[in-house]
């Protein structure tokens, strides 16, 4: 229960964080190459970050012994042990499972520092620019109006629903690869730096991501940077055994990790000048619009934990076991490979639903320049009349 409640506190306290970082795409910049370059640069520095709060983890607890616990049976049968060996191995598990304790804080404390002084640059480092006070609506809409106002733009709901399924398809292979890597690939001592790979090869292709769709479109990038995921979640439960090709497959699903992080959140701002157009007397939602982009995020990463652990506990799963059942090791290959391969076809089959293209955007572009201009000349010209009215 302590457990449970200071994790609830926390998942709570980032997303109020998360929500309005997230959201402040929206006011650095009213131009769409200018938020496009910033979501890229915003979700390169997020994957550098995730980069370096795994190599932190990694080493440090990768430090700390945690024994793994042999097979009841393969003890029985290996029964020669004294009551003083008894009393040494208990010794030496309680001594590492401390020893593991304390890395776990330590990391802790090194990446909750990272993340106060990040929070802090943010903070004072950026700076909103607002829209003059003369195109501001007069009367705000409500929450609820807004927000049934949101859940009725058909893009806003396609998007949001090939979003769900796309992440969390990535959410159970991320969940489950260190698993698949240490139990059914045999890589215990490997599992950190496959991760590193994955996460690093994102890092590295995001700026790629970038320049696709600028040249080739949104749309073209989700479909080609998400689908080449699959042929090497395919691969990597077909072949036997290998490392090289284990750090092949996290290469290339780092390449796919790439574009399933900075796609759909590029995608959002352009929903948002959409619905601007359709609702120009509504302004002000920009929050509930990547606030429950956020929730649906939170809410794949509950669905795909909750999926993992009660997958695993049927197979019947042995925590930090030596070895585990044949079971487990066929659910880890569902839940890295047949899992997210479905997750992932069902998201880009509602992407072919999501109906702002290349063509619209430029469309939505213009109307949004055109009704700013008009707008602004027709407060000008009130602004005008009110001072020569004061003169007169």
């Amino acid at each position: 229960m302590w457990y449970l409640f200071f994790y609830c506190i926390f998942q709570t306290l980032v997303t109020c964080f998360h929500v309005p970082y997230s959201a402040l795409t929206m006011f650095i910049s009213r131009e769409q190459s200018e938020r496009d370059s910033a979501t890229a640069y915003r979700m390169t520095v997020e994957v550098l970050g995730t980069v370096l709060g795994t190599a932190i983890q990694g080493q440090i607890v990768g430090k700390a012994d945690t024994p793994c616990i042999a097979d009841p049976l393969l003890l029985s049968l290996a029964n020669s042990s004294s009551v003083v060996m008894e009393e040494l191995n208990i010794t030496h598990e309680t001594g590492s499972l401390t020893d593991t304790r304390n890395a776990y804080m330590i990391a802790a404390g090194v990446i909750g520092g990272i993340y106060i002084l990040c929070a802090f640059i943010l903070t004072v480092g950026v700076r909103e620019k607002r829209a003059p006070i003369e195109l501001q609506s007069d009367e705000p809409v409500s929450f609820f109006q807004g927000l049934k106002l949101v859940m009725n733009h058909g893009p806003y709901i396609k998007l949001i629903a090939g979003f769900l399924f796309t992440s969390l398809g990535f959410m159970l292979l991320e969940g489950n690869f260190a698993l698949f890597c240490t139990y059914t690939l045999g890589f215990r001592n490997d599992f950190q730096n496959i991760l590193l790979a994955i996460m690093l090869s994102a890092t590295l292709t995001i700026p790629f991501w970038q320049w696709f769709l600028t040249r080739f479109g949104k749309k073209t990038a989700v479909y080609i940077g998400i689908s080449s995921a699959m042929p090497f979640l395919i691969l990597v439960v077909i072949l036997k055994s290998n490392l090289v090709v284990t750090y092949i497959v996290a290469v290339a699903a780092g390449i796919s990790v790439a574009a399933a992080f900075l796609l759909p959140w590029s995608m959002l701002p352009d929903v948002v000048d959409d619905f601007k157009l359709q609702h120009p007397d509504s302004a002000g939602h920009e929050a509930i619009f990547f606030s429950f982009y956020v929730f649906f995020t939170k809410f794949a990463s509950g669905v795909s934990l909750g999926i993992s652990t009660l997958s695993l506990d049927f197979a019947g799963y042995k925590t930090r076991g030596c070895n585990q059942p044949e079971e487990v090791h066929l659910t880890l290959k569902m839940l890295v490979s047949a899992a997210p391969v479905a997750l992932i076809i069902v998201g880009l089959l509602l992407f072919k639903l999501y109906p702002i293209d290349e063509e619209r955007r430029r469309k939505n572009k213009k109307a949004l320049q055109d009704l700013r201009e008009e707008e602004s000349s027709n407060s000008s010209s009130e602004s005008d009349s009110t001072e020569l009215a004061s003169i007169v």
